[in-house]
């Protein structure tokens, strides 16, 4: 009995004013969470389509990449690459004779972009001010599809899908150093701001790093239950990757082991991926017509808050660091038969070339 008088009698020394603020401030603590949390994700699940503008022109698409300095949009179309002012929806120039266009890296130390040219194995340097066209310089390999530019180095680097390799350009210079041999088909690349460039290897289902600076691989390991990845982005200051799979799975990655630390699900066709630093936002575009909102809460902790309904066939998208908006390219199309053919084939329907603005409306 007395033990449990001693046990009893310090909780009843408490005086009741103390008790009382005791409990009222773990009240209000709890409901500071609470709230936290709240905004927290009301804040990344409240994205939505803002504005879509018809912006026409001819060609198909791939990749599109916004320029942060001017605010516009760099649009690849087959044959041309159309820039965009995305407040306005408006083509505010054009550059020609790009065939085979696939994806634009801009260098804004140097004042120059690049356009990798999918048909003829070569690499537009234009003038970013003026659009000018400066050099054409042949890759040597072939098809080249994601091109980046690593600021470290300053080096250009062109994805040749079909030669399995990398095609490393001097900007300065504007000449090809050298060519990397890659252990298979690369796809999206992403660089690290401290000189290595990671790059999807989609039919190993494998992640490559490159060592920008001496031109070598550093490293090739699989991406643990990924199948043909397609999309690629980075958290840098975390070194995250964010893998976007054909089997409908966004892997996240440490950058440096390779180890898988989680995977999300996407819908189906992804093909970009962007991370907002921001907001510790991911992003997943897919072809099914959604865009997938990823929270990182942690360095191995991720949800996904959202699936926006964006259109069909809006499978690549840029993101607007500033704003926060992403801007996704698409079209509408028709269902033509196609001979030999079980599926029909999907053609464009002339003058349906949009862009979609999505955000918060914040």
């Amino acid at each position: 009995m007395r033990v449990l008088l001693c046990a009893v009698r310090p909780a009843l020394s408490v005086p009741q004013p103390v008790r009382r603020s005791l409990v009222g401030r773990a009240a209000t603590l709890a409901l500071a969470a609470l709230a936290y949390a709240s905004s927290a994700d009301a804040a990344a699940g409240d994205y939505a389509v803002k504005r879509k503008f018809v912006i026409g022109g001819e060609g198909g698409w791939d990749y599109l990449t916004y320029d942060e300095s001017a605010h516009r949009l760099f649009v690849s179309r087959g044959t041309h690459v159309q820039v965009v002012d995305p407040d306005k929806g408006t083509v505010v120039g054009d550059i020609a004779d790009t065939p085979g266009v696939h994806g634009i890296a801009l260098a804004q130390d140097l004042g120059k972009g690049f356009i990798s040219n999918g048909r003829d194995n070569s690499v537009t340097v234009f003038d970013l001010k003026t659009l000018e066209t400066l050099a054409r310089i042949r890759t040597g390999g072939e098809n080249p599809g994601f091109i980046a530019y690593d600021p470290v180095s300053q080096r250009v680097f062109a994805f040749n899908g079909r030669s399995h390799s990398a095609s490393v350009v001097d900007p300065v210079g504007m000449k090809l150093i050298t060519t990397i041999a890659l252990d298979g088909k690369p796809e999206s690349a992403v660089t690290d701001g401290k000189g290595i460039i990671f790059v999807n290897i989609e039919d190993k289902n494998e992640i490559t790093a490159l060592d920008a600076a001496n031109a070598v691989v550093v490293s090739t390991r699989p991406v643990a239950g990924c199948e043909e990845p397609a999309a690629l982005a980075m958290d840098r200051e975390r070194r995250r990757l964010f893998v976007g799979c054909q089997n409908k799975m966004l892997a996240v990655l440490d950058a440096d082991s390779g180890k898988r630390v989680a995977a999300l699900p996407i819908g189906a066709g992804v093909d970009a991926s962007a991370f907002d630093p921001g907001t510790k936002l991911a992003f997943s575009s897919q072809d099914d017509g959604t865009l997938t909102v990823i929270e990182e809460r942690g360095a191995d902790s991720y949800a996904v808050v959202q699936n926006v309904i964006t259109q069909k066939g809006a499978r690549t998208l840029a993101l607007n660091p500033r704003n926060h908006d992403i801007y996704l390219i698409t079209a509408e199309f028709d269902a033509v038969p196609a001979k030999g053919q079980q599926r029909a084939r999907r053609v464009l329907k002339p003058g349906t070339f949009t862009l979609i603005v999505v955000g918060t409306g914040k």
